[in-house]
């Protein structure tokens, strides 16, 4: 128990709140306040010091009021006045109703320059809505204000004279000021910094009661929770399916999975974008990809899972593999796997999407596989285009995440990692940027990919289930792949990564330097509103339109859809599958 004779500790803070009032006595909202008082310039401020006499009485009773000391300014009321008295209440709770939220009361007594008196009563609302770390500083450093004619006591204001309403805040500059103002009258220095930390940990601990039950939500339930299971198959109507592992000969696992729901003698491949993988054409909640093919005359489909895939675990480590080791080992071995099965008589043609399509390019263009009758290329091939912002993001990310943040991978799920996780806080920064939605595995591909809110597609196009389940449709990624786009973005061409290196001595510094050589009918697709590649597959169609005049080549621009989508969208079995279909019939032989 405390020695009554032993000289209660304080502490004492000062703090400065500057915003907007409206002069009205009719009962506005406090928003609706600011906003009147911010056009008619009658601006309200207040700087105070705020006395707390006893720290254990104040920690132990959340009634107990604290003293405020100091002015208000306010040209309406005649300037710079000093306050008679105010009182200071922090975090008190709000009743049972109203689950997870406190409040901060203020409660000011001055009189203007003519002598009449007023009262300012004022209350910041701690409220967890599950928005972000945003949310706490605007909570605590947003005062709700009412100013009212006489000296009107707690529990008065409804009966009181209302003169006007607004909002004051905390800007940035003067709370980091405000940290430097806190003292204490302990006699030792131990007393004076156990009197601080202890009304530090009153507040942290409050801030914690309110908004750990978000966070604690993904101990362990966010991180766990989805709809549709992950890599579920559910998506594909009655068929055989079938998956082949194959292993590369720079010693990795990949595979290919078989959709054969009846003989046929054209064969669909589909290649995945980089951290996509099969999942993104067998997606339950809508018409798929698989089941259009099967539907539609194309009985017999594969799906590669290339080194790129987020079906492989190793792509969640460090690593250096490149684009050129697709084209070299993944593509030739999963070709040359098909062809095994299906024998040398029957037709191959590839449905290939973003890195997917690049890599089946560099592949083709580099004289590494052959034998395909036709290939519908989605978003970007041999000429990679982005936006500017997207080119800082290739020069920059690489480095800060590998280097200076020491991240193994970068990953569109961070947010929901249970714990302290590595990479959690870089999801909350990006979350501050992305107000378009409240997903934040969908911000984070916008960081990772592209340009724009969203980047990899658009909202419009997809279903709520996907958007939902982006997190599971996308990957992590190691950065290296980066560094190869990042090579050829800036050289407007697929180029060799490592041109010295005797590994790849086989592939061409320059992936369309033999372009006139190659002739497999080609239709080339893309979003108009494709914010990730922008307009790189009309480049590649130009492109090879001019090396090859008179080519079986065609040029297909989906109006309303962006990169991802026209692949995962709602209604792309109605918009863009039967384009593939009619293409594809074109070129049955």
């Amino acid at each position: 128990m405390k020695n009554p004779s032993t000289q209660p500790v304080n502490i004492q803070f000062t703090e400065e709140m500057k915003g907007f009032v409206s002069f009205s006595d009719s009962n506005i909202d406090y928003k609706e306040g600011y906003e009147a008082g911010k056009k008619a310039k009658t601006a309200f401020m207040f700087h105070l010091t705020v006395i707390i006499p006893d720290v254990d009485f104040f920690i132990n009773d959340p009634k107990e009021t604290g003293e405020l000391k100091g002015y208000i300014e306010c040209k309406k009321l005649g300037g710079k006045i000093t306050i008679d008295s105010g009182v200071f209440n922090c975090f008190v709770d709000t009743g049972a109703a109203i689950e997870n939220q406190k409040r901060m009361f203020y409660r000011l007594f001055l009189k203007d320059k003519t002598g009449k008196p007023f009262t300012m009563s004022g209350h910041k609302i701690v409220k967890n809505e599950g928005t972000g770390p945003l949310e706490i500083w605007k909570d605590t450093t947003t005062l709700y204000t009412k100013l009212y004619e006489g000296t009107v006591k707690e529990g008065e204001d409804t009966s009181a004279k209302l003169v006007a309403t607004g909002i004051l805040e905390i800007y940035v500059k003067d709370f980091i000021k405000q940290m430097t103002t806190f003292r204490s009258n302990g006699k030792t220095l131990w007393e004076r910094q156990d009197a601080i930390f202890k009304f530090g940990k009153l507040f942290l601990g409050n801030l914690w009661d309110v908004y750990a039950p978000h966070i604690k939500k993904s101990e362990p339930e966010i991180w766990n929770q989805r709809n549709i299971p992950l890599f579920t198959l559910a998506g594909v109507n009655p068929c055989s399916i079938t998956t082949h592992s194959i292993s590369t000969k720079d010693k990795l696992n990949i595979s290919l999975t078989r959709f054969l729901k009846q003989d046929s003698d054209d064969v669909i491949l589909l290649s995945h974008g980089l951290t996509t993988s099969t999942d993104m054409y067998i997606m339950p909640e809508h018409y798929n990809l698989v089941n259009y093919l099967h539907d539609n005359g194309f009985g017999d489909v594969w799906s590669l899972d290339w080194r790129g895939s987020l079906r492989h675990n190793y792509n969640l480590f460090p690593h250096r593999f490149n684009l050129d080791d697709v084209a070299l080992y993944d593509l030739p071995l999963a070709i040359e796997k098909i062809r095994k099965e299906i024998g040398p008589k029957k037709r191959i043609h590839a449905i290939v999407h973003c890195i997917g399509s690049v890599t089946f390019f560099m592949s083709l263009y580099g004289k590494q596989i052959s034998g395909i009758s036709s290939i519908i290329s989605n978003s970007v091939s041999l000429t990679p285009r982005v936006a500017a912002w997207s080119k800082i993001k290739l020069a920059l990310a690489p480095f800060l995440i590998e280097y200076v943040l020491r991240f193994p991978n970068i990953n569109p799920r961070s947010a929901y990692n249970p714990g302290p996780a590595l990479g959690k806080g870089l999801a909350k920064v990006v979350n501050l940027f992305h107000r378009e939605c409240s997903n934040p595995a969908c911000h984070m591909l916008s960081m990772m990919w592209g340009t724009g809110f969203p980047a990899c597609y658009e909202h419009s196009q997809l279903s709520s289930v996907t958007h939902d389940r982006v997190g599971d449709l996308f990957g992590a990624t190691s950065m290296n792949y980066h560094r190869h786009i990042r090579k050829m973005v800036n050289r407007g061409v697929a180029v060799k990564y490592q041109t010295r290196n005797e590994h790849y001595a086989e592939l061409p510094n320059n992936y369309l330097d033999d372009a006139s050589d190659i002739n497999v009918p080609t239709l080339f697709m893309t979003g108009d509103q494709n914010r990730v590649f922008n307009d790189a597959n009309v480049v590649t169609y130009e492109t090879l339109n001019k090396i090859k005049p008179g080519n079986k080549n065609e040029l297909f621009i989906a109006k309303g859809y962006g990169h991802q989508d026209t692949l995962m969208g709602k209604n792309s079995a109605k918009d863009i599958f039967p384009k593939f279909v009619d293409f594809l019939n074109k070129h049955k032989g």
